[in-house]
This record gives C-alpha cells, sequence and structure tokens, in this order.
C-alpha cells in the first residue's frame, strides 16, 4: 500500500448576493431639512470571495438624495435639494448592491421617506375679491354669502379660522359678522337704502399653526332699492291748508304754461320714475297735466264764463312695485291785468302776505330806534369826554403858565383877556389917548381904570376884558375912536 496526500481546492462560484444591513434611518424627514443631510446609514456585504465579492451601489432616483461612501462598505443616504411636502409628501428610494461575479448578483433595498409638513403656506382665498347683494329693509342675521380659503400645509397648519379685520383707514362696518368656522357672512341689522348704498369691510382668514400665516380678502355689500319712499312735491309748496296761487291771463290761449308741478322721489332705478296725472279740477276740460314733465296747461282758450279762481289736484306716482304716490294742490286765478293784481281778502296768501309785512315794518321800526339811540349816546359821550379834557388840561396849565403866557403875550403885541388901560382927556383938545398900565393877573382882585381930564380929574373904572390891538402912541388928551370903541 502507499499513502499519498490530495489536495482539493475548492472554487468560488458567485452564488451569493450581497446584503445590505440597515445601521439607522430617519423617517420622516421635515420639509425644510437643508440639503446634506445624512437620512439612512447602512453597510454592504458578500460571502464570496475575490471578484464575486466585490460589491458597488446604486440609487436610481437622483433628483432629491443620493449615496454617498462613509467607510469602508459603509454608505450614506443624503439629501441633496430643498424638499417640499406640498408636492411630494413620500418618497420611496430603491437601493441596489451589485457584486462584479459572472454572472453578477444583486439584491435591492426600499427606503420609504416620509416628508412632515412646516407651516410655510399661508391661507388662499378662492376669489380675489368678493361682491354680495342684499335688499334693504332686511331681516336682521341674513346670510348674504360666504368666504372660502384653503391652506396648502397639513393638520394644524391648515386649519383656517375667518375673522373681520379692521382696515387703517376706517373701522370695521358694525352691520356685517362673519363665522369664523365656515366663512358664512351675515347682515345684523336691516338696511336702508339711502343711507347706506354700500359698504366695504376686509376679511381675515388664518391658519392655526405656530406662527400663523394669515392672508386678506375684501368684501364688497351693495344694497338695493325697494320703493320704500313715496314722491315728494316741492313745487308748489304744500303747507298742508291751501294751495299756492297760479296768475292766468285771461287773454291766454290753448297751451298757455299756467305752472309745474316739482317732484322727487328718494329711491333710485325704476323707483324713482314719476309720472303726473290730474286727480281733480274745478273745471275738468280747462287745464291738462303732462304725464312726463308735470307741466299744467290750458287745454282749450279762456271764456268769460269760466269762473275766476280754480283749484286743481295733481297725482303723483312713481313707478315702483307696488307703486307709491303723493298730491300737490294747487290754484289758479284768472286775471285782466297783472298791474292790478289784488288777492282775494281773507285769504292764505293774503294773509301770509300782510303778516309778512307786519313783520318788516317791525324789524325797520326797531333798527331805526336802536340806530337813534346808539348815535344819541355817543354824542353825549363825546361831549362828556371833551368837557373832562378840557378841565383837566386847565388844571394842569393855568397857574404855572400864567405869568408866562402874559409875557409872550406882550412880546407878541396883544394883551390877555383881563386888561387894564388909564385913559387922560386933555383940557385942550377933545382928543384922547390910551395908555396901557400892566396886565392883571388873573388871581389878584380886578383893577380899576382911571378916566379924567388931568391929574386930578382921574376917574376909576373896572377893567374890561377883550382882545387887545396894538395901540399907537398919540399926543396927550387926544385918543382915537377905535380905541375909545374898543373901551
Amino acid at each position: 500500500s502507499a499513502i499519498c496526500k490530495v489536495l482539493v481546492e475548492v472554487v468560488d462560484v458567485n452564488d451569493n448576493a450581497p446584503e445590505l444591513v440597515v445601521s439607522s434611518f430617519s423617517s420622516p424627514l421635515a420639509e425644510n431639512t437643508v440639503p446634506g443631510t445624512v437620512l439612512a446609514l447602512f453597510t454592504v456585504r458578500d460571502r464570496d470571495s475575490g471578484a464575486n465579492g466585490k460589491i458597488s451601489c446604486g440609487l436610481e432616483d437622483q433628483l432629491f438624495f443620493s449615496l454617498r461612501p462613509a467607510y469602508k462598505n459603509y454608505y450614506q443616504l443624503v439629501t441633496v435639494r430643498a424638499l417640499d411636502r406640498e408636492q411630494t409628501a413620500r418618497y420611496v428610494l430603491r437601493v441596489t448592491a451589485a457584486d462584479a461575479g459572472s454572472p453578477p448578483l444583486t439584491s435591492t433595498h426600499t427606503f420609504s421617506v416620509d416628508i412632515s409638513d412646516v407651516n410655510d403656506n399661508a391661507p388662499v382665498f378662492n376669489q380675489s375679491s368678493y361682491t354680495m347683494y342684499v335688499r334693504e329693509n332686511n331681516a336682521p342675521t341674513l346670510l348674504v354669502g360666504a368666504v372660502s380659503a384653503a391652506d396648502a400645509d397639513a393638520g394644524l397648519n391648515a386649519k383656517v379660522t375667518y375673522s373681520l379685520a379692521a382696515a387703517a383707514e376706517r373701522p370695521p362696518c358694525s352691520c356685517i359678522s362673519v363665522n369664523s368656522e365656515n366663512g358664512h357672512v351675515f347682515v345684523l341689522r336691516a338696511l336702508d337704502y339711502e343711507r347706506l348704498r354700500q359698504t366695504e369691510v376686509t376679511v381675515s382668514a388664518s391658519d392655526a399653526g405656530s406662527p400663523p400665516l394669515r392672508a386678506n380678502v375684501s368684501v364688497r355689500l351693495v344694497v338695493l332699492d325697494e320703493n320704500d319712499n313715496a314722491p315728494v312735491v316741492l313745487y308748489p309748496a304744500q303747507d298742508g291748508s291751501a294751495a299756492s296761487s297760479e296768475l292766468v291771463p285771461v287773454s291766454a290761449e290753448a297751451g298757455y304754461l299756467v305752472t309745474k308741478v316739482v317732484a322727487v322721489d328718494a329711491d333710485s332705478g325704476q323707483n324713482s320714475w314719476l309720472s303726473y296725472q290730474l286727480l281733480r279740477a274745478s273745471e275738468p276740460g280747462l287745464f291738462t297735466v303732462a304725464a312726463q314733465s308735470g307741466e299744467v296747461r290750458l287745454r282749450r282758450p279762456l271764456t268769460d264764463r269760466d269762473s275766476v279762481r280754480h283749484k286743481l289736484l295733481v297725482l303723483v306716482r312713481d313707478n315702483g312695485k307696488p307703486p307709491l304716490s303723493a298730491t300737490a294742490a294747487l290754484s289758479a286765478l284768472l286775471l285782466k291785468d297783472f298791474s292790478d293784481v289784488r288777492l282775494p281778502q281773507g285769504s292764505p296768501a293774503a294773509e301770509e302776505q300782510g303778516g309778512s309785512l307786519t313783520t318788516h315794518l317791525i324789524i325797520a321800526l326797531v333798527c331805526v330806534s336802536l340806530l337813534f339811540l346808539v348815535s344819541a349816546a355817543l354824542v353825549v359821550a363825546r361831549k362828556v369826554c371833551r368837557r373832562r379834557e378840557l378841565k383837566a388840561a386847565r388844571a394842569l396849565h393855568g397857574a404855572d403858565n400864567s405869568q408866562s403866557g402874559l409875557a409872550d403875550a406882550a412880546a407878541a403885541g396883544t394883551l390877555p383877556r383881563p386888561y387894564c388901560y388909564e385913559i387922560s382927556l386933555g383940557t385942550g383938545s377933545g382928543n384922547s389917548e390910551f395908555r396901557f398900565l400892566k396886565p392883571v393877573v388873573p388871581s389878584l382882585p380886578p383893577q380899576h381904570c382911571a378916566l379924567g381930564q388931568g391929574p386930578q380929574q382921574q376917574q376909576h373904572f373896572p377893567c374890561v376884558p377883550g382882545s387887545t390891538e396894538d395901540v399907537a402912541p398919540h399926543s396927550p388928551g387926544t385918543v382915537s375912536a377905535r380905541h375909545f370903541n374898543a373901551l
């Protein structure tokens, strides 16, 4: 016998597929995750050897994610772009590992990545603005419409609540309310078209995110008119007691314009279209009323048999449903000559004219009396003031300026009011002369003037006040006539 060793070498055959072992995986992933974030970490292995054990990995979707080798057979699954949950809420990633055998064997592992929501979308209304209509005199808490907004986020971030927002330039209208849950718009009270024709409010939609996002929309409420106002007659004026009188010449022909009824209606549209109709007349065949303009004209010429005074009643009606109406009462006076107009005594127009004239006369009399009293008071006050001023001036300047005033007057060739003269009459002549002695001070007792013929025949007289004149010197015993007359 003999013994030998037989060495059997087992040649590897590629009969084992690669294996992928996940070490960590993060899901869901927030949509605001920054690019480069590691989503998963895994390793691959193959029990074959040689080329059969060499493994390569690949990822099908390379738009938002990619594979990055880490260490030896470890790989990282990372994000490469920003994510948006509103576009794609879940990503399904397939990682394929293949060996280098012949034929190669592969294995696939699937990663399901959910994207979590972030409150990055504000509510959006389905219209850019809303217009709603309501008829006036509506019932309170009437539903007139609704607003609707949607949020692209999910969960609480998509829950929308509605409210009225206060505009900066105007306060919110107190007649409109909005339901916070469903956006229904209500009118809280009855509206009047003549007072409020339209109003505008701002409705805000807010989500429940943190922080919350909101959006605003304009809601315009238009009030529709109802025929709730009767026509109002402006001319002729209706005072409730009697109609105004229109003057018509007896020579007027057919078609003569007597007057025109003027009326207005506070409503709008067809509700304010007015028509006129002659409802009643003292002589129906004499007058006619234009249906559209309200002009009152003569239907035929006047005759002597027509009465002087005529009464008319005109009906004014609008075009609403149901129509509302008013009446205008007027009267016409037939006159031969307008220059001799006499209103009938006892008529309301005559009484009104007489009362107006009396009122005007009373007002004029009161004004004249007040003017006279004011003028008299001003004159008296002015005189009193001037007297007080003169007394004050004399009191201030009388004592101090008496001597200086006399000296100045003598130097200027004039004499003060109190002065004295000496009269000498010569025996041998019929002429005389004045000789000025001295001025008399006002505070001294009155002086006397001496009158005589010669030194022994002098007589004394009281001083004569008056404005003095220049005295020319004369010969002794002579006096001028003007000086004597002055004395």
